[in-house]
């Protein structure tokens, strides 16, 4: 089957590893965490002083559904019927090398691959990719570095615990500032049309790096199979003793089946959305922060997701890779997905099948619920030291180049390639992906999207109803949306211990889950988190955000 284009170039896995916020991060084998290594890095005074790009939204091709400031992404039913030209020139006059990361298998070599040559044409020169994946990228990561023989730009992400960004940025890259801070930026439209929140994330030490590059700012959400959860009046609940009893009745509708999947850390960190869990952060009145461990909504949660197992709602299955088949059979009722795009991944499996999206309640019918927003970026990749004016300018070509919005021209040579060859258009009017682009494309695409990035629009080629669904569901989330008030500020302390602390603190919680430990041991589980960074880490962000 020939691949049509999707709201995102990024794998599940990757997604929830990259962007999961609060409490869960953690994909099925995965353990990747959400803080980045981002803004405010070393000196926090310097970074909230430093001058933001100027935004100037791109206004050349109007969405069927608009977006908005607070996190609502705009949404195309389809295609625009004329791709426009935001650029006037190839960015490249000389060839340019690059480390990044796919989630997706990777793809043929540049020398054996089409797709990839004509890129390079459309780009000028060639683009020599060094490509990633998960796990390992951070190693290769630091044996560029110490080898001294880097690559012209180093994706930098914001999950995978590389250590002393603001120092290595200081030594290895070159400052950007002066050519993006405020209008400076205007030179290159489609740098402007990034948010100021997504160049947040490119700020350290009170300089500005490179281009970041824009996620879903949504976060993770429970989606659920609208036919078995019809049997019970659908897939909503008034409190978490609501769910209980649903989930038992759809569990016994559907004999063999398993009304969550075996992700536990994730379901947990819905559970904590019900439960008023703060965003991994609470930010209190006195300026200081509270972690989600230290609360008792916290404790209060991991009690009910000891309920929830005991209750054998579990799949017991942690080897599952996805979801989507035991879904479509009806053998699985709910699972946690990236965000409201999840609500098309049951179509991977069965084209007839979608997914909904559960709006967060409150545990106990009266306290309010959150729902945690995603990180919003995924890194930025910042370009190996140099003083060459030409050649900065011709790397910022390069960044507009590969920023070009939703529905150009130059989104669609990078994201599908050229018409015939690469993709044909549908009845439609939606590119899908020849033979040969199905070979070639999406592993390279992956890499470059994952590399550099427009603002990212709600869009599903082949089920338009799913694009409003998603649509009229971040609608909804949003009324509720808390953010972590660390977002886009750094504690060197976390880039260096804290997928560690997490990591153990996680391991304590799902014992407590799976009964083989009792809640009573979670106190100390927050213990060791605090004595082992966790106080270091919070005196850092609280010295950032003062």
């Amino acid at each position: 089957m020939m691949s049509t284009a999707t709201t995102t170039g990024y794998s599940r896995r990757g997604f929830l590893g990259m962007l999961g916020a609060g409490a869960a991060t953690l994909a099925i084998g995965t353990s990747l965490t959400a803080c980045g290594p981002s803004a405010s890095g070393g000196n926090a005074a310097a970074s909230a002083a430093v001058k933001l790009p100027t935004y100037k939204e791109f206004t050349g091709i109007k969405p069927d559904l608009p977006g908005n400031a607070d996190g609502l992404q705009p949404g195309f039913l389809s295609m625009p019927k004329s791709f426009i030209k935001t650029t006037s020139k190839a960015p490249l006059t000389q060839d340019l090398s690059a480390y990044t990361e796919t989630f997706a298998t990777p793809p043929p070599g540049m020398d054996s691959n089409p797709f990839w040559q004509r890129l390079n044409t459309a780009l000028g020169a060639k683009l020599n990719l060094t490509i990633g994946t998960d796990p390992g990228y951070p190693d290769k990561f630091a044996t560029m570095l110490a080898s001294g023989d880097i690559p012209d730009l180093m994706w930098l992400p914001p999950n995978q615990g590389i250590p002393n960004v603001g120092p290595m940025l200081e030594a290895k890259f070159t400052d950007m500032t002066k050519y993006l801070s405020g209008d400076a930026v205007l030179q290159y439209p489609n740098l402007a049309a990034l948010k100021p929140d997504s160049w947040k994330t490119a700020v350290v030490n009170g300089k500005i790096w490179g281009a970041p590059i824009p996620s879903t700012p949504m976060g993770q959400v429970m989606i659920g199979n609208p036919e078995m959860w019809s049997k019970v009046g659908g897939f909503k609940f008034t409190s978490t003793d609501d769910f209980m009893a649903k989930g038992a009745e759809v569990a016994k509708a559907f004999p063999g089946s398993f009304v969550l999947g075996s992700d536990y850390v994730n379901e947990m960190h819905m559970f904590g959305e019900w439960f008023g869990v703060p965003t991994t952060w609470r930010l209190n009145k006195d300026r200081t922060l509270t972690h989600m461990y230290e609360t008792p909504e916290y404790k209060a949660m991991l009690e009910f997701a000891a309920k929830v197992f005991k209750a054998g709602f579990f799949n017991p299955d942690t080897t599952l890779s996805s979801f989507n088949a035991p879904f479509v059979a009806n053998k699985l009722a709910a699972y946690v997905s990236v965000g409201p795009k999840g609500i098309s991944e049951p179509r991977e499996a069965d084209p007839t099948r979608h997914g909904e999206v559960l709006i967060p309640f409150g545990h106990d019918g009266k306290a309010a619920p959150v729902y945690d927003m995603g990180y919003g970026t995924v890194g930025f990749t910042p370009l190996k030291k140099t003083t060459d004016e030409k050649r900065i300018r011709e790397i910022l070509d390069f960044y507009n180049w590969m920023a070009a919005p939703f529905g150009s021209a130059e989104y669609l040579q990078k994201n599908f390639g050229t018409e015939g060859k690469d993709f044909t258009f549908d009845s439609h009017g939606n590119p899908v992906f020849t033979k040969d682009g199905n070979t070639n494309a999406p592993g390279l695409v992956s890499a470059l999207q994952i590399m550099s990035s427009p603002e990212n629009p709600i869009y599903s080629a082949s089920f338009t109803q799913d694009t409003q669904a998603i649509y009229d569901a971040s609608k909804e989330l949003l009324k509720y949306a808390s953010r972590n008030p660390t977002a886009g500020t750094y504690s060197d302390t976390n880039s260096k211990v804290g997928a560690k602390l997490t990591t153990s603190a996680r391991d304590t919680a799902t014992d407590i889950l799976t009964g083989r430990a009792g809640v009573d041991t979670w106190d100390a589980a927050v213990a060791k988190w605090k004595n082992g960074g966790g106080d270091k880490i919070r005196e850092e962000y609280q010295k950032a955000l003062a």
